[in-house]
């Protein structure tokens, strides 16, 4: 399937997703504010942060290999079979922590012990959520775009109703419940929709501890884990030195903003981690990889140019539709935010390289570093320029993060 056809299906799937997150955002302005969208924003990070460490971090570890062992149905069993062990015992670790520290973090991220019952919630839905992630995994390595498009629109529909019945009930508390809930709920889609597949085998399902293979995954793991970690982690202290600095109902213009950029690039950043992850990974002649990253760049980017453009351009009625009036203050933010956004994706690209050819010692130091430099330009330029100033920021080391993976791919396919 060539990324012009996979790009459909990834774009409808990713739609269905996309209205979702509206949808909550929506919500959650429109009866808590700022404020809420703040906290909303902390909950989500907390749930970003919990999904993969849950899961072991190895879902990008099972669409690497899975592409790669399609053909050696001996050793695909061995994978998934490690894989599935690795994940459930990671998600009973990290769900038994959660419970036993629920109201230290319900007080350190939403401020309130009153969100202690919500946390001991999504503890107990990391088993479930680990093994969406997995099934997914699995789809995702087959490159199977059709069947992971059906999945979505399924899991994302029913998120929907959940987070409009739950929030006109319990509002706030009642939207981030229903995001946990509607999680574990993508099981019902998600797993008739595996078993039906000509893949599928019922060994696929087995637990089993293969030291090799664990390993594999382990190694793997720690890039996935440093770069589905960092973000969360660096984006709440950033919440919390602007909350800080400006007070939370400023935290949730910069939150709005984030969220608007969040949106718009899931089509691409997915279209990415489903095409270009297991493609990457299966190609190894120095034309070929050449080729798909020229391609990536032909039809990726324009996209993302002119989406940016629209947004910035439309970005009064854009404020207005998702969140409300009292979000105007937001639109003078836009701007450096969107240009960072091109350049994210065409550094994004490029990285797509380490993970897909394992370089995990240079992935995991260049992830560090860059999310501590981020978090320094936060301070320094806030300092400055006040709170757009982390919109600033964002540019700012996206410039350096792509000029430090031209560097990476040129050293790569130079040796090759």
């Amino acid at each position: 399937m060539n990324i012009v056809r996979s790009g459909f299906y990834t774009a409808i799937g990713t739609a269905a997703r996309l209205l979702a997150g509206l949808v909550a955002i929506k919500l959650v302005a429109s009866f808590a504010g700022p404020e809420g969208v703040g906290k909303l924003g902390q909950f989500m990070s907390l749930m970003s942060l919990l999904a993969v460490l849950a899961g072991g971090g190895i879902s990008a570890a099972i669409v690497k290999y899975v592409a790669e062992y399609r053909s050696d149905p001996q050793r695909l069993s061995r994978l998934l079979s490690a894989a599935l062990w690795y994940a459930l015992c990671a998600s009973s670790l990290m769900g038994c922590v959660a419970l036993l520290f629920s109201r230290q973090i319900a007080l350190w991220l939403l401020g309130d012990p009153g969100y202690e019952g919500l946390i001991r919630v999504l503890a107990v839905a990391q088993l479930g959520i680990a093994l969406v992630n997995y099934i997914l995994a699995v789809i995702n390595g087959f490159m199977d775009v059709r069947r992971l498009a059906f999945i979505q629109v399924l899991g994302s529909l029913v998120g929907t109703v959940m987070m409009v019945w739950l929030s006109r009930w319990l509002h706030l508390y009642g939207a981030l419940l229903a995001l946990v809930v509607s999680q574990v709920l993508w099981l019902a889609f998600g797993l008739p929709a595996w078993w039906r597949s000509s893949y599928f085998r019922r060994r696929l399902l087995r637990m089993h501890f293969d030291r090799e293979m664990t390993m594999r995954l382990a190694t793997f793991s720690v890039m996935t884990i440093t770069s589905a970690l960092l973000p969360p982690l660096i984006n709440i202290a950033v919440r919390d030195h602007l909350a800080l600095q400006f007070g939370w109902e400023r935290v949730g213009y910069w939150q709005a903003v984030s969220k608007v950029s969040d949106a718009y690039l899931l089509f691409l950043t997915t279209a990415i981690n489903i095409y270009y992850l297991p493609k990457l990974a299966s190609t190894h002649e120095r034309a070929s990889l050449i080729h798909e990253l020229r391609n990536a760049y032909r039809y990726i980017l324009p996209v993302v140019v002119v989406l940016a453009a629209a947004v910035y351009l439309f970005r009064g009625m854009v404020t207005r539709l998702l969140f409300s009036e009292s979000f105007a203050s937001a639109n003078a933010l836009y701007g450096p935010q969107l240009l960072g956004d091109v350049i994210k994706i065409a550094s994004f690209i490029l990285s797509y390289m380490m993970l897909a050819k394992a370089m995990t010692r240079l992935f995991v130091i260049s992830e560090c570093v860059f999310a501590a430099s981020y978090l320094a330009l936060v301070y320094l330029f806030t300092m400055h320029f006040g709170l757009i100033g982390a919109m600033y920021a964002f540019l700012v080391n996206y410039l350096f993060y792509l000029a430090f993976n031209v560097l990476v791919a040129q050293r790569y396919l130079r040796a090759l």
